[in-house]
């Protein structure tokens, strides 16, 4: 998960609505004046962090403000000489370099400064991108999380998009509240990922009989198009159509999707698990008829007897199958991204599935053979 800081300065009365409204936005650390700590905390659970040279109240110490890290105090040519790097190295807890990149050596205090922090601000002037990737480099293997100061959604998109994994959060200076917004959308966005959708051919839609299905019900709001990824076999998954969409029977509910039969697997990130294992609070993954992935939060599932219907479809020579309610709400996604009834499917239809090249094991993908009818 990418995290989002918020710098807020200013009197109390000033930055109180900035620290509400990254509150409301999922932010994960806001950076103020030590005599706010306890104000912030009064507010919601969040953590905080302030500048300084030795550890109080607050959650995460920032060193590195009217020092070296800033340009306070001009670096000295031996990095054992350095005020802000001694306390990197010696003070406890957790702790944080703020850096401001201002040319190549400040981009080389800044690697070294992350050998010693829990996280490493980064704030550009000239540079945005560059110093970035060299120091996503210079940091491989170590446990800091390099945070990029920005000033803007647009500067927080580019950010979290340098190299592969982008930093691994922003720090945002901005006193204005829509910015706040945006670099929350900014974050979601970056943190969708994508799977490979392919057309897979109906074989055999056939009544099967009562069984124990399971409903997924999310925290989290779908849009015609989204739904689950859910299959019979690890090998393959049908992407399940969210009850998005108002029918002749019932009003839409954008939270849920009729997942299926409680064997069936569920694919949730880089894992598998059993729909029957999900329970309130679980994370599962919302995904797109166009690939695209992004995490929700179980609400609650429910396990109730239905009719229920087996589907078989074949894709690239793989035979995959699904159980799932037998009922005009449940639908798949066709070839071209329409919902489809699971109750007006038949053989030669071509819905989207997504396949998996490896086996797996207590949900984790390996390298081995199995077998699953």
């Amino acid at each position: 998960m990418k995290e989002k800081w918020l710098m807020a300065r200013g009197s109390w009365e000033e930055i109180k609505p900035q620290i509400t409204t990254a509150l409301e936005s999922g932010f994960e650390c806001v950076i103020v004046d030590r005599e706010n700590v306890e104000r912030v905390r009064e507010l919601g659970n969040i953590q905080v962090a302030c500048f300084g040279a030795e550890k109080g109240a607050e959650d995460i110490l920032v060193i590195g403000r009217h020092g070296e890290g800033d340009g306070s105090v001009p670096l000295p040519k031996d990095l054992n000489s350095s005020m802000d790097y001694a306390l990197a190295k010696t003070i406890s807890g957790n702790k944080a370099a703020y850096v401001v990149i201002a040319g190549k050596k400040y981009e080389q205090f800044a690697v070294e400064m992350g050998k010693h922090v829990d996280y490493l601000l980064v704030i550009g002037t000239d540079w945005k991108v560059i110093p970035l990737e060299n120091m996503i480099a210079g940091l491989q293997g170590c446990q800091v999380k390099i945070i990029s100061g920005v000033k803007s959604s647009d500067e927080a998109k580019l950010a979290l998009a340098t190299l592969e994994q982008g930093a691994d959060g922003v720090l945002l200076d901005s006193s204005d509240l829509s910015e706040i917004k945006r670099v929350m959308r900014a974050a979601e966005q970056s943190e969708k990922g994508r799977l490979d959708l392919i057309p897979a051919r109906v074989v055999s839609v056939k009544p099967v009989g009562m069984g124990d299905r399971v409903c997924v019900d999310t925290a989290n709001m779908m849009v015609p198009g989204e739904g689950m990824l859910i299959g019979s076999q690890a090998k393959g998954f049908f992407l399940v159509h969210s009850e998005s969409e108002d029918s002749p029977y019932v009003a839409a509910r954008p939270f849920r999707v009729n997942a299926g039969a409680v064997h069936a697997y569920i694919r949730v990130g880089e894992k598998t698990r059993y729909l029957s294992e999900l329970k309130s609070g679980d994370e599962v993954t919302i995904v797109s008829k166009d690939g695209l992935s992004r995490s929700a939060i179980v609400g609650r599932a429910k396990i109730e007897k239905r009719p229920m219907i087996l589907i078989e479809a074949e894709a690239d020579g793989v035979l995959i199958s699904t159980l799932l309610q037998n009922a005009e709400t449940i639908k798949l996604v066709s070839s071209d991204g329409t919902p489809r009834p699971v109750t007006e499917l038949k053989a030669g239809d071509e819905v989207l599935v997504h396949l998996e090249e490896a086996a797996r094991h207590f949900g984790m993908k390996i390298e081995e053979s199995i077998v699953e009818r």
